[in-house]
Formats: C-alpha cells, sequence, structure tokens
C-alpha cells in the first residue's frame, strides 16, 4: 500500500460503489448520508487497512494513526464536542465492524467509547442526568472489557443481576443512580482484578484498543465458521465504523430499534422490526430483553414512526431491496445507525424478489440472480401436520420458520459434539450469542427463553433456514443445572422436545410432519429460471412415486435410475440372494426368472410416469456381496446357533450365506468386481434387466401408449475399455431385438455409458464411436481422479484438509475443477469431435449443486440430473449460470 493511498474516509466522502473498500455497513451509511437522511456523523477505516494492519504484524502503523487523529479533528469540529477533553462537552463513540459482505453479529462491536471517571460526569452535566451517564459508563466498561480485554461477559452480568436483586427490580433500566453507581465501582474493580491494572483512561488509548480488537475480531473463531459455512472469502477483511454516539437511553422520550422494510420470514410488504425505550442498540439485537413491535412505536410516537417509514421507503427504492435498518431516538429525534440488505428466509427471499419485480423495481433476471438456490430446499422442507393434536408446553415467538425436533442441549460445544455423533439436538438458551454459531450449526433448531425477532438467534437462524423460537419468557433456563424449567416441571438435557418456528410453538416430544405446500412465487419464480436456462434438469429416481415427485417439482426427465435398489426391497431380496447362492447357471437362471417381473413392473411403472420424457436406467452396478448380510453379524448368528444347540437345519443356511458373503468379499469393492465387469462375468443378470426393460416398453406399447413417449436409455456402468462397451452393446441390442420383434414393435433406444474412471475420460473419443450418450458419474469420477475412498476421507482427513485450506472446499459436494473438471472438459471436447450429437449430462451429486452447475453449463453438457428435492436448486442454477455467462 502506498504511503498516499487513502485509508480513512468520512461518511461524506464515501459512496456505495466503493463497498468493498468501506464495507458494507460502511458504504451503507455513506449512501444514507448522501440522500440526505439523519445519520450521526462518522469515519470509516478501509477494509485496506485491516489487510495491511495483519500484514504488519497487528499493529497500527504512523499514517493510519495520523489519519485516525485527522478524522477526530474533523468530528470534533462538525459537532462542537472535545474528544480526550474532560473540561468541555465529551465527543463520544461508538466503534462497530463492517465486512464487505455480511456477517451479523460474527464481529465485535464497542459503543460510548471515549467516558472515563472525569468525562462520565461531563456528560451527567451535560444530560442533566447523572444515573444516564452511569448506564452509559457501565455499559462501555463491559463491552470494552469483553471485546478488547477478554475478561468473560458472565462476570460481569453477575454483578448486574446482584444489583437488581439488591434494589428488588427485574430490569437494568429501572436501577436507580446510586446501584449503577456501585455497578461501575464493581467493573472497575473486576477489571483490575482480571487484567492487573486499571481501566484505560485516555479516550484516543481507548480507540486505538478498540480498532484493533475490531480487526482481530475477522479471524475469531465465530466469525471462521461463519465464512465457512457461507462460502465468504478469508483474505477480505473488515472495515472498522467510527460513529458519534446518540443515545437512545438517555430519557423516557428516546430509544432504540431495528426494523426490516419488508417481513424477513415471510416477504410481506410491511415494516417489521422491533424497538426498545430508554435502551441501547445492543439490547434488542443480543435479546438481552424483550423488545416491542414496532406497531406500537405508531401509537407512542407516531411523527416519528411517520418519518421513519417515509426513510425506509427512500432506503428501499434507492437500494431496490429489503433492508435490515438500526435506528435510534435521542429525546424525540430520530437517527439511522446502519442499512444493508437484510437476512431473509427462503419463502421472503422468493416473495420479495418476485414482488419487486412486479413493483418495477428490479427485472427478471435481477430476480433470479437475488436468489441463493440452496435457500430453495428450505421451501421443499416438511412442516407439522395441522391435524395432530400437540402437547404444547410454551409459546414463544415465531422467530424463523420450520419445525424441528431434537434433544434438548444447553451448549453450543455440546450440540456440536452430539450433532458430530448423528443425534439431533435443539439449541436451547436464555439468548444466543455470536460464539454459539458453531452449535447453531449443529442444531436442527433454536429456542430461546429471550430476545425477539431481530435477535441474534432470530437473524442467524433465518439465514440459515432453521426454525428458532424466540423470546419464550415461560421457560427458565438453568445452565448450572442443565434443566429447562416450565412451572412446575423440569426438562433436563437430553429430553426430546419439538419446536415450531412458524408459530412459536415448542412441543413435547416429536412430531408428525408434513409436505410442504409451494406458494405461487416460488412457481413463477421458476417458470422465469425455465425460460432462461439452456441445461435441462432431470432427476435422479428409482420407482414410480420418485418419477411422480420430480415431475412435480420440474424434472425434464430421469438422469439415473439405480436398478440395484430394486432388488432391496424385501419380496425381491431374498430372490437376489437366491441368485448370488446359485452353484451354476441354470440355478441363477431361475432365480433371474422370479426377479424378472418385480423389474418389469418397477420400470413400466417409471417408464409411464415419465412418458415423452428421457428415462436413463442404469444397469446392475455395486458389487454382488453387498446384497447379502454383513459377514461380521453372519457369524455372530452361526456361532449363536451352534452355542445354543440349534437344528443343523437352520444352522446350514447361514452357513452357506456365510461362505458366499467370504469368498465374494473385497478388499476395495469399489474398484473392485462391480458394473460392467459383472455383467461381462454374469452376462445372465444384464440379459435379466435388459428382458425387463424392454418387456416392460412392450407391455405399454400393447396398452396403446404411443412410441414417441417411451424415451429409453440404457447405461453401461464404470466402462473404462472400449471392448467393455463394445461387448455390452451387443449384449443389449441382440435382447432388446429379441423382445421387441417378439411382440412385433419397434422402439428407438439409446445405448450409453456412465463416465467414472480417468481412462474412460482419456479414451471418450474411443467410446463415443460406440456410446450414444455419456452420463458423468462424478461421485466415483472424483473418488478415482483424487484417489479418495469417500467415507474415509469424510471420516479422517478431509475436514482438517478444509480447515488448513488444502481444498478450499469438499470435492464430494462440489466439482473439483482443476482436477475432476479438466477431465470432464476433456472427455467432452474428445467425444463430440467424434460424434458432434452425443448426449452428455451429470447423474452425479454435484448435478444438484449450484456452482457445479455453473461449471458444467460452461463446458457445454446438455443436462444436469439430481434428487427430486434438489430440482428446485438445479432450475435455478442452470438459469443464474446462463445469466451469469451472457453478463461476462
Amino acid at each position: 500500500m502506498l504511503k498516499t493511498e487513502k485509508i480513512v474516509y468520512a461518511f461524506s466522502e464515501g459512496s456505495g460503489e466503493l463497498k468493498s473498500l468501506l464495507g458494507g455497513k460502511g458504504a451503507g451509511l455513506a449512501e444514507i448520508t448522501r440522500l440526505g437522511l439523519p445519520v450521526p456523523p462518522g469515519f470509516i477505516i478501509t477494509t485496506a487497512a485491516c489487510r495491511k494492519y495483519f500484514e504488519s504484524g497487528n499493529r497500527i502503523w504512523p499514517e493510519l494513526e495520523h489519519e485516525i487523529r485527522a478524522a477526530l479533528a474533523a468530528l470534533e469540529r462538525q459537532t462542537g464536542r472535545k474528544f480526550g477533553d474532560d473540561t468541555g462537552i465529551p465527543l463520544l463513540l461508538s466503534v462497530r465492524s463492517g465486512a464487505v459482505i455480511s456477517m451479523p453479529g460474527m464481529m465485535d462491536t464497542i459503543l460510548n467509547l471515549g467516558l472515563n471517571h472525569l468525562s462520565v460526569e461531563s456528560l451527567a452535566a451535560e444530560t442533566a442526568n447523572r444515573r444516564f451517564a452511569l448506564d452509559c459508563y457501565r455499559r462501555f466498561i463491559q463491552m470494552f472489557a469483553e471485546v478488547v480485554l477478554k475478561i468473560e461477559h458472565h462476570r460481569f452480568e453477575s454483578i448486574l443481576e446482584e444489583a437488581k436483586k439488591r434494589q428488588k427490580v427485574s430490569l437494568d433500566s429501572e436501577l436507580d443512580e446510586q446501584s449503577l453507581q456501585q455497578v461501575v465501582e464493581s467493573y472497575l474493580a473486576l477489571v483490575e482484578q482480571e487484567t492487573g491494572q486499571g481501566f484505560p483512561s485516555s479516550p484516543v488509548e481507548q480507540l486505538i484498543y478498540a480498532i484493533k480488537a475490531v480487526f482481530e475480531s475477522w479471524n475469531t473463531p465465530r466469525a471462521k465458521v461463519y465464512r465457512q459455512v457461507n462460502r465468504i472469502p478469508d483474505d477480505l477483511g473488515t472495515a472498522v465504523n467510527v460513529q458519534v454516539m446518540v443515545f437512545g437511553n438517555l430519557s423516557a422520550d428516546s430509544g432504540t430499534g431495528v426494523a426490516f422494510t419488508r417481513n424477513p420470514s415471510t416477504g410481506e410488504n410491511r415494516l417489521y422490526g422491533e424497538y426498545l425505550l430508554n435502551a441501547q442498540g445492543e439490547d434488542v439485537v443480543a435479546g438481552v430483553r424483550t423488545p416491542q413491535s414496532l406497531e406500537r412505536l405508531a401509537q407512542e410516537m407516531p411523527d416519528i414512526y411517520k418519518q421513519f417509514q417515509e426513510a425506509c421507503r427512500t432506503l428501499e427504492e434507492h437500494y431496490r431491496d429489503m433492508q435490515d435498518i438500526e435506528f435510534t431516538i435521542e429525546r424525540g429525534k430520530l437517527y439511522l445507525l446502519q442499512t444493508r440488505t437484510g437476512k431473509r428466509t427462503a419463502t421472503a427471499a422468493v416473495k420479495i424478489a418476485v414482488d419487486l419485480v412486479k413493483e418495477d423495481l428490479i427485472s427478471r433476471e435481477e430476480a433470479l440472480l437475488r436468489i441463493e438456490p440452496a435457500q430453495l430446499e428450505q421451501l421443499l422442507h416438511q412442516r407439522i401436520d395441522p391435524r395432530v393434536v400437540l402437547n404444547v408446553l410454551a409459546r414463544g415467538l415465531p422467530a424463523s420458520p420450520g419445525a424441528a425436533t431434537g434433544k434438548i442441549v444447553f451448549s453450543a460445544d455440546r450440540a456440536q459434539a452430539a450433532a458430530g455423533e448423528g443425534e439431533r439436538v435443539l439449541l436451547v438458551r436464555p439468548e444466543t450469542t455470536p460464539d454459539d454459531i458453531h452449535g447453531i450449526i449443529a442444531a436442527q433448531g433454536i429456542l430461546t427463553s429471550r430476545g425477539g425477532m431481530t435477535s441474534h438467534a432470530a437473524v442467524v437462524a433465518r439465514g440459515m433456514g432453521k426454525p428458532c423460537v424466540c423470546g419464550c419468557e415461560q421457560v427458565n433456563i438453568d445452565l448450572t443445572r442443565r434443566v429447562m424449567v416450565l412451572g412446575e416441571r423440569e426438562f433436563p438435557e437430553g429430553e426430546l422436545i419439538s419446536i415450531d418456528g412458524s408459530t412459536g410453538k415448542v412441543i413435547l416430544g416429536e412430531t408428525p410432519l408434513i409436505e410442504p405446500s409451494l406458494t405461487s412465487e416460488f412457481r413463477e419464480l421458476l417458470g422465469w429460471a425455465d425460460q432462461r436456462r439452456r441445461l435441462a434438469v432431470r432427476a435422479n429416481a428409482d420407482n414410480p412415486s420418485d418419477a411422480r415427485k420430480a415431475l412435480e417439482l420440474g424434472a425434464e426427465g430421469i438422469g439415473l435410475c439405480r436398478t440395484e435398489h430394486m432388488f432391496t426391497s424385501p419380496e425381491s431380496l431374498p430372490l437376489v440372494q437366491q441368485m448370488i447362492l446359485a452353484a451354476n447357471s441354470r440355478e441363477r437362471n431361475l432365480a433371474l426368472e422370479k426377479l424378472l417381473p418385480r423389474q418389469r413392473e418397477d420400470f413400466k411403472g417409471i417408464l409411464k410416469e415419465m412418458a415423452g420424457f428421457p428415462v436413463t436406467i442404469r444397469l446392475l452396478d455395486p458389487p454382488l456381496h453387498e446384497f447379502l448380510p454383513n459377514r461380521e453379524d453372519l457369524a455372530l448368528e452361526v456361532n449363536r446357533l451352534k452355542w445354543q444347540g440349534a437344528d443343523r437345519g437352520k444352522i446350514h443356511p447361514k452357513e452357506t450365506l456365510l461362505q458366499k458373503a467370504r469368498s465374494l468379499a473385497e478388499l476395495n469393492p469399489m474398484l473392485g468386481h462391480r458394473g460392467c465387469r459383472l455383467g461381462l462375468a454374469y452376462p445372465e443378470i444384464y440379459r435379466m434387466q435388459i428382458r425387463a426393460i424392454f418387456s416392460a416398453a412392450a407391455e405399454l406399447l400393447a396398452e396403446g401408449f404411443p412410441p414417441d413417449k417411451i424415451r429409453l436409455e440404457v447405461m453401461i456402468p464404470l466402462v473404462g475399455h472400449l471392448p467393455e462397451l463394445i461387448g455390452l452393446r451387443a449384449l443389449i441390442e441382440q435382447t432388446a431385438k429379441e423382445i421387441l420383434e417378439s411382440n412385433g414393435y419397434h422402439l428407438d433406444y439409446l445405448i450409453g455409458t456412465m463416465v467414472e474412471l480417468p481412462r474412460a475420460c482419456l479414451i471418450a473419443d474411443q467410446l463415443a464411436t460406440q456410446a450414444g450418450f455419456f452420463s458423468f458419474g462424478t461421485n466415483d469420477l472424483t473418488q478415482t481422479t483424487l484417489g479418495y475412498s469417500r467415507d474415509d476421507a469424510e471420516a479422517k482427513f478431509l475436514p482438517f484438509y478444509l480447515q488448513q485450506k488444502i481444498l478450499p472446499q469438499n470435492p464430494f459436494m462440489e466439482i473439483d475443477r482443476e482436477g475432476v473438471g479438466a477431465l470432464v472438459n476433456m472427455a467432452i471436447e474428445k467425444a463430440r469431435r467424434v460424434r458432434p450429437d452425443i448426449e452428455l449430462g451429470v447423474c452425479g451429486e454435484h448435478g444438484g449443486d449450484p456452482h457445479s452447475i455453473e461449471f458444467f453449463h460452461q463446458v457445454g453438457l446438455d443436462y444436469v440430473s439430481c434428487s427430486p428435492y434438489r430440482l428446485p436448486v438445479a432450475r435455478l442454477a442452470a438459469a443464474q449460470a446462463a445469466i451469469k455467462k451472457q453478463k461476462k
């Protein structure tokens, strides 16, 4: 960074266009200032300064300190107040973080900075309210000590609770001047006890400490976790916003609040928010007191409410999006402290985007780009069945919609540990703090006894699509004893409860759920997506009911029908095991003949459901031992029967099964006797499946089904050599011809292969001479390219690799573009040189991942295929990929 580069900007010098430099909050404050709305003045220390701070070994360098002092002097001239002068009217400041991409509550804030034992008396004299000045001072000591000096929050809260008990009051705002004086003295004593030195009294020293603390909060564990979950780069840094304090805790006609210009849960176009009189902003956000609805403000302060409404309308029209606004009222005067694009649920995101198009504020393309594709999955989550009688224990505020069941857990650490062991948990807290982020991520939902609809828990839960009930004041949470108390009843940690974030209900036990109903806005938005995307979107479906659901959610065919899933039904599995245990081909064929009608009926049902759409049926892929019981369980069962002296007729079948399981066992089954290798070694298995497929088609034709409504694609798995494909293609064509000709029918169909080996990509031009289509099986292609066994990698070293940034993302969730992606691209180019009209798609898990879909669009695939419930995600992601490519 050059010495001449500006690193501190007054609000009046910035703009929204400088967001990458000023951070979201700073750019917002600059824009509000430019719009002429009431904003306390201040300045912004840039993200570039944050990055240089870390590069400089976490120190403030002289040029930065010089610019800070110059900005302070400008504020003094603008306000007529003095910073660090105990004899004049004190200038007090707030110091807040401001990342480029919003990270609500993840970084640090300090209010009332500039107070000390002298300036607190100046503030008392200026306001003629010593109680107010002491309240500000105790807040400042606590926040500064927690953020800068790292003294634990509960140490201060204990002192405050003790003071309320002594005075016999329940709220902080009810403490009198004498009690607050004692609290301040106790706080200062605690700081000296914990640090070995007195509380910093120099306001300039306080400010430098605070700026450093905000910079360093960029790298706290909670901030890192949040960035990882939300895919925010680690190298952006945060800006620091230094702003003149206005006081919501000054008097009865003062207050503070948080508002959204539209409902962040439903998207309804009306002001939504909360406020507290005689309070500071952290009281609302932290959920320490349960606030009042904004509608009440309209009654208590109608002029302020009207002015606020107009400001909200101005900001929403300016930003063309729903805004999250913090405000303070000081002695009847309104101030805006922040505006940013508001976090919202998926339901709200879709409705707001569609409504803004209808209000002519944004285009359809902008609406499509505003929605995170992964958010759409939230709309497909189940909800509580309204017909069921529920045992409702309590009611709180419906802070984030959806329903969840889990065991009560009172700490974020234990929630994370339990979830890691596969348990469903609900995080239950008096209120959450940013340090609880890992527990919120791990939990199914969140329940708090304090806090409102704009508290930390509510905002974070909505952003993550997790159910949340806040401000459930009937609940008393004893963290020491780890119990939740409701009246006379206690609920210990581990007890199962449910919450309904749509109604605020807390329910005993597990609740029955029903399928969601999709809104008209949801369907309209996806209709716009379908008009813009180039990629077709198919579903992975193995039975008629899945196929039906896929069609409801917009599937344009089936990209993967896994025939082995049909083998695992209770009716079919004994026949499959009989086939595996066959001593010769005659016995094997007898078992296969019994299986054939079951497979035929499954295929017939799927083809019928998907009339007119392509259906890609993959022949048997997994090794045969997967259809047998676990070897260790079988051995234990045999030993148990022998020990019990069971009849030989009972023991012998188990011994035979165990012997076969042992003979089929492989050291590395993923790379073993499976896929096309199995079909070549046991052609009768594939022949049965092919007969079932084409017999199903012939039956439909006999029933009057139009031939053009049957679009069959037969896929051969795990091909790595051209002769494998040639041999099995011949088997398919011969068997299909026999079935169709014997019934007097002709049917067009495709034969293709699943590309899931690096060698298949390398010889794609050869394979394309024999394949009408390729479907990239990116799950196995990732394993074979990276040399990772997925189960072992995810259980052992993959989390470490992600934490250490050896890998940017989990390659099984998002395509590895440099490795696996390069092979896919090579295979596409090679195949199309030989067969320009070859159909190319993907059916691995990556087919439903938005970032992978963007890559598949770029390299020119024809379709993606994913699970039915990810179809809306894929449809939107495909449209976004097309829009982004067009804009480049």
